[in-house]
């Protein structure tokens, strides 16, 4: 496949999931990036803001296997891994898969779940497998996650832990509508919900293709030191406690490359590099204590630190 029909490919599942999330153009450009450049994607904001509405459209717009976990406070690790049933009749132990074996899947309001239920998760973000009494399980290759979350002052939520954070390649927030498009949704759902009548659009082989073509987008010697020099100022900038790691490098690298495909470019630009640093970055450090109080986001500090740093020319 050629980078043409690729970006005409990617054209065709950004409008139709357009078809059911009204007005929200940067939110899917963002998250397909994500998908295509092999990473997962974490969704914050208050209720109803159409986050979970967001994941199904994706998984019906590529027609694959698809799974929702309804993240509580009891739920354990098993029920997200699977676990072994000892069945009498052949009086051997079989592993009975979780639902984690899947294609995309959705982690609802993942941070009502415990720490403990969360780390379920490491190792298949990370390294698409998992393991189960020392014996390890392949998860497919288009496995994909897209957590929804609350945000923390909200009743009832835990925060992620650093390592969780660290897993997802970009955190996104939705955001409301403005006015007329708010108008716009509620007269495409008098009648019935738009999401009921979406149709696949693209197939695993095209998805695939894609992939491929977002992993030759070329990143230039200068680009990459680029992005390393953004990374290593989250370590030494003031008022922070803790910076992105070698995984925030890497994320952003294949962010930019997943963005630049989206844009129409076979390389990644400083532009690029710019758009994808907030989401990429800012859930990956930690502020101290005494700049929260200030009023200071990880937003903003990462936004300050991106006019530190010489562009490439």
């Amino acid at each position: 496949m050629n980078f043409q029909t690729a970006h005409a490919n990617y054209e065709k599942l950004a409008a139709n999931i357009r078809n059911v999330i009204c007005g929200k153009e940067d939110l899917i450009k963002k998250m397909l990036a994500a998908f295509f450049s092999g990473g997962h994607v974490l969704l914050e904001d208050v209720p109803g803001t159409g986050k979970t509405t967001l994941a199904k459209s994706l998984a019906k717009s590529i027609g694959t296997q698809f799974a929702r976990v309804q993240f509580t406070p009891d739920l354990l690790p098993a029920d997200i891994l699977g676990l072994s049933i000892y069945e009498q009749a052949s009086g051997s132990f079989h592993f009975n898969k979780g639902p984690i074996f899947t294609n995309i899947l959705l982690a609802d309001e993942i941070n009502r779940a415990s720490p403990r239920t969360q780390s379920a998760l490491l190792e298949a973000m990370a390294e698409k497998q998992i393991s189960i009494e020392a014996k390890e399980y392949q998860l497919d290759n288009l496995f994909f996650v897209i957590a929804t979350e609350n945000p923390v002052e909200s009743h009832g939520t835990y925060p992620l832990p650093e390592s969780q954070m660290d897993r997802f390649m970009v955190k996104l927030c939705p955001g409301y509508l403005d006015r007329d498009t708010e108008v716009t949704m509620l007269a495409d759902q008098i009648a019935g919900h738009p999401l009921t009548h979406l149709s696949q659009v693209i197939t695993d082989t095209e998805i695939f293709a894609i992939m491929d073509i977002v992993q030759q987008t070329r990143l230039s010697k200068e680009i990459q030191y680029y992005i390393v020099d953004i990374v290593a100022a989250t370590r030494k900038a003031d008022h922070i406690l803790l910076g992105a790691g070698p995984r925030g490098t890497l994320a952003l690298g294949k962010m930019a490359q997943g963005l630049a495909f989206i844009h129409g470019r076979e390389f990644v630009s400083p532009e690029d590099i710019h758009e994808a640093a907030v989401p990429v970055l800012s859930h990956r450090i930690e502020l101290q204590p005494q700049a929260k109080f200030a009023g200071q986001s990880d937003e903003e500090l990462v936004l300050d630190l991106l006019q530190t740093i010489p562009v490439p020319q």
